[in-house]
């Protein structure tokens, strides 16, 4: 089945309102741009977004937060946008903050059809108030449960037309995990290859996990949050 759609506009059209949002990333590492760009033009708003952190003000799903389309976010850091922070504060955006491993492990979960698992990681903290704790041989566990998407968007290195991917290097992150929990995994490639192409034992997600195939055709801009350089030494 050709998975390939003609544009990230295309892509996202039937994302409703309302909807329950996976976007795969790390910082701006292996975001899914050009589908959080289309989403931001497209106006849809009311989105419960789980993502490790929500971009920067200017880039990444920072976009989605001026014009207020996300509703809820649930993340494991959040440092890095002002307007999160202002938004937050103010009690316009609904944040669940969730430790790294747990959201991994959660999204895996939901991924894998395992409602709810047990993890040591909050036991005592404000993450584990309002959930069910249990103790197993002496040491107290949280009961977290499994994350499923509406939708998923994520960003690959290369694609086939079936959906298979592979990432490049860290770019890779929570992509696999966020693809594996959406109902309909939407999939950003930066190079589209031939069905076969790619040899089996290199292939980091199958195609049975994804629904849609965006090609960036160069578009891709691959930001970092904050460039750093040494001063120079003087002579």
């Amino acid at each position: 089945m050709d998975k390939v759609v003609k544009s990230a506009a295309e892509a996202v059209k039937d994302i409703p309102d309302g909807a329950t949002l996976l976007s795969g990333g790390f910082g701006l590492c292996g975001i899914p741009e050009l589908c959080i760009a289309a989403l931001r033009e497209r106006g849809t708003k009311g989105l419960t977004v789980v993502s490790n952190n929500c971009g920067v003000d200017d880039f990444g799903l920072g976009l989605l937060l001026g014009p207020k389309q996300i509703k809820k976010m649930v993340s494991s850091y959040v440092g890095e946008n002002k307007e999160f922070e202002r938004q937050f504060l103010s009690g316009e955006l609904e944040v669940e903050l969730c430790p790294q491993g747990t959201l991994a492990e959660r999204l895996r979960a939901g991924g894998s059809g395992i409602p709810a698992f047990f993890t040591p990681a909050g036991f005592g903290t404000q993450v584990a108030e309002g959930k069910e704790t249990r103790e197993f041989n002496g040491r107290m566990y949280v009961m977290e449960r499994g994350i499923v998407g509406d939708f998923a968007l994520v960003k690959a290195w290369r694609g086939d037309r079936y959906g298979n991917l592979v990432f490049r290097k860290t770019a890779r992150n929570f992509n696999p995990l966020v693809a594996m929990a959406g109902k309909i995994t939407i999939a950003e490639v930066e190079e589209l290859v031939e069905v076969g192409s790619i040899d089996p034992d290199h292939v980091h997600l199958p195609g049975v996990y994804v629904q849609r195939v965006v090609v960036g055709n160069g578009q891709h801009q691959k930001k970092i949050e904050r460039r750093t350089v040494r001063k120079k030494e003087a002579v």
